[in-house]
């Protein structure tokens, strides 16, 4: 079971988005035969690298929010990939059978729960014996510093300390193009996905807070001296 967490969920592969996965399941090879879940999917761009790296394998890509899942199709398709496929679930109650998954991974997703030992509990049961569950971490009332909390979770969720493995990556854009296409992603998330939704109809923001936060963004990828880093903490558990 992999997990990862930033304390601050992007599900994003790009040129500029370092290729944490094999960092992080550096057992998986073009030759590796598994069955791998990737609970919280999103547009499926990490589901796809995973798929690419085990092209004898099969790749589930599971997500809660269906209208992503276009988007996700549409990005296997254009790499050619024939091992995958999405779902819609949740990940506090996996449809499943116990033991199904030589790999579980989730990207920032344990962040955007309120029960994330549950979670991992859930991700744990669907694991083979000897199988690897990775979090990679990032509101529902869930806790919005999980990376530093993946451990003590994973442990609450009853795998064995001894099986926990906990690092952690950053990420980093300053160039030109880095900024260009993060200032992008998150200027358009803040406006046009889900989150925004929630945001208005929570009244944590209105349409008009949103829009000047997306400006800010555009405005900071724009700057020559603009500097963004995300600390990310993950962990492995053998279960």
């Amino acid at each position: 079971l992999a997990v990862s967490a930033v304390s601050t969920k992007e599900a994003v592969r790009a040129p500029y988005a370092p290729p944490c996965q094999r960092k992080r399941l550096p057992t998986l090879t073009d030759t590796t035969i598994l069955q791998i879940l990737d609970v919280g999917c999103g547009p499926g761009t990490i589901t796809a690298d995973l798929a690419s790296l085990v092209p004898k394998g099969h790749v589930t890509g599971l997500e809660y929010a269906p209208e992503v899942l276009t988007q996700a199709r549409s990005t296997a398709a254009q790499r050619g990939l024939t091992n995958i496929e999405f779902v819609v679930g949740d990940v506090n109650g996996l449809d499943f059978p116990d033991g199904t998954f030589d790999v579980v991974h989730a990207h920032q997703v344990l962040v955007h729960v309120g029960d994330p030992v549950q979670a991992l509990r859930e991700m744990r049961r669907v694991a083979k014996p000897g199988g690897i569950v990775a979090r990679v971490v990032r509101s529902n009332g869930a806790e919005p510093n999980a990376g530093r909390r993946l451990h003590v979770w994973a442990r609450l969720a009853g795998i064995d300390p001894i099986g926990i493995t906990a690092t952690a990556s950053t990420w980093c854009y300053r160039t030109p193009e880095e900024r260009a296409w993060w200032s992008g992603l998150w200027a358009e998330r803040i406006v046009a996905t889900p989150f925004a939704r929630s945001a208005v109809s929570g009244g944590y923001a209105t349409e008009q807070d949103l829009a000047g936060i997306a400006q800010a963004w555009r405005d900071w990828g724009a700057d020559e001296d603009g500097w963004f880093a995300v600390l990310h903490g993950e962990i492995i558990c053998r279960v």
